[in-house]
């Protein structure tokens, strides 16, 4: 409590683990929808929409485009609310207002028939989606002090991690039962629901100072990171970005691996059902993550979670029924939790607390970015395998392990104490 008074910040009604499951609810609900959205209901969705031998394509397609939106949107929104005076505080007028758009285009996508309306349709959702989540990530540096973020980071991703088991058998039932419209209902709601929850729980001081620079000024230099300062956010964002083109990729791709190779039945259930389990098996490793990190260090367990997503997806083509696919899938699932709890806890310590907003904003460069480049495999699965069934999955998961691989030498150069604190680069 003296800690958040000493640094200016609003307290939080003292820091116990109910104050992080108010602060990290909207969480629980944006880890729904894209746990919902991306694996399980556009594939089925765009599956009926498009030619069926290039549905990886178009599925990809769909998804970057969407994502190269919420690449500038999430960072500028950020940036935004950092310089915000609205009497509700600097983050939640833009919670509020991204949140009431983000379920007017559920509900049309909710209502399409046609592939093009469905394009639209998504690249508006992710408009409106990040004009929340950018200030919304700017809360938890905001309220939260450096040496108790990496477990504040810790339930944000155990409610991630909920959001994946609540959302994949859920959504997986329902679509396998051709429920559209309830699966997007029960997303709007818990969005609707989750955005009072955090906006009503948490207190923010409104700024009263005037912004420095002119809005459009703030706008220009969104994207402006001062290099030479934080060269270890530069390292984070590249294995962020890294781990992400692996992470996305598969999972994007998985219902249909399943469906093509796997040959198991009801492959959206089923995909649904491992994605519980993988859940599950996160959720179990996310807290002792976050304890850790904060008492050895995040970059280790960074480390740690590069090796074993690596070995995980090198494994997955043997994966011929559902105790490969659990066995494999676990490894990377755990691999991934560690990797969201750690990774994130450092970059809260990474960035300027003045401008926490625009920086953790700018992550979305590398979750976003990542997350789109990802979704590029499609045409590798469609060309693959018309040369051969089930090579073009085999070949994608050989480039996810790669990428995880390459992310892991990145985080190796960042220079950090045990806290997580950016050291300065030696000098000559």
């Amino acid at each position: 409590m003296k800690r958040l008074a000493e640094r200016g910040m609003p307290e939080m009604k003292g820091l116990h683990l109910s104050d992080y499951i108010v602060l990290n609810a909207y969480s629980f609900a944006l880890a729904v929808v894209a746990n919902s959205l991306h694996p399980i209901i556009l594939p089925v969705l765009v599956q009926g929409m498009v030619p069926r031998a290039w549905k990886a394509t178009y599925l990809g397609f769909l998804l970057f485009s969407g994502l190269m939106v919420a690449i500038v949107a999430q960072p500028v929104m950020g940036a935004l609310s950092d310089r915000s005076t609205h009497p509700w505080g600097r983050r939640r007028p833009f919670i509020l207002a991204g949140t009431l758009l983000s379920l007017l285009f559920l509900a049309a996508i909710a209502l399409v028939t046609d592939y093009w309306v469905l394009l639209a349709s998504m690249l508006l959702l992710q408009l409106a989606s990040n004009t929340a989540q950018g200030p919304y990530q700017g809360l938890l540096p905001d309220l939260v002090p450096a040496e108790r973020r990496g477990a504040a980071s810790g339930v944000k991703t155990l409610m991630e991690a909920a959001g994946v088991i609540v959302a994949a058998p859920v959504a997986g039932h329902l679509m396998g039962r051709g429920e559209r419209f309830l699966a997007l209902g029960l997303l709007m709601a818990l969005l609707l629901t989750t955005m009072l929850i955090t906006s009503l729980g948490v207190r923010e001081k409104p700024r009263k100072d005037s912004p420095d620079e002119p809005f459009v000024a703030t706008i220009l230099r969104t994207f402006n990171i001062e290099v030479h300062k934080h060269p270890g956010f530069i390292w984070w964002l590249i294995n962020r970005f890294l781990f992400l083109v692996g992470l996305s990729s598969l999972q994007t791709f998985i219902l249909y691996f399943i469906e093509d190779v796997v040959g198991l039945p009801d492959p959206a259930v089923t995909a649904g059902k491992l994605m519980v389990i993988l859940g599950l098996g996160v959720a179990f490793i996310i807290l002792s993550a976050g304890y850790l990190a904060d008492r050895v260090g995040q970059k280790p367990l960074l480390v740690a979670a590069g090796l074993g997503a690596a070995l995980g997806v090198f494994l997955l083509p043997l994966a011929r029924g559902p105790v490969g696919l659990l066995a494999y899938g676990g490894l990377i699932g755990i691999s991934a939790g560690v990797f969201v709890s750690a990774g994130w806890a450092l970059a809260t310590n990474l960035v300027p607390p003045e401008e926490a907003g625009r920086y953790l904003g700018i992550t979305n460069l590398a979750t976003a970015g990542g997350s789109a480049v990802g979704r590029l495999g499609g045409p590798v699965v469609d060309v693959f395998n018309a040369r051969r069934a089930g090579l073009g999955y085999t070949v994608l998961f050989a480039i996810n392990g790669l990428c995880f691989l390459l992310g892991t030498l990145a985080i190796l150069q960042v220079r950090v104490g045990r806290q997580g604190n950016e050291l300065a680069p030696p000098t000559k």
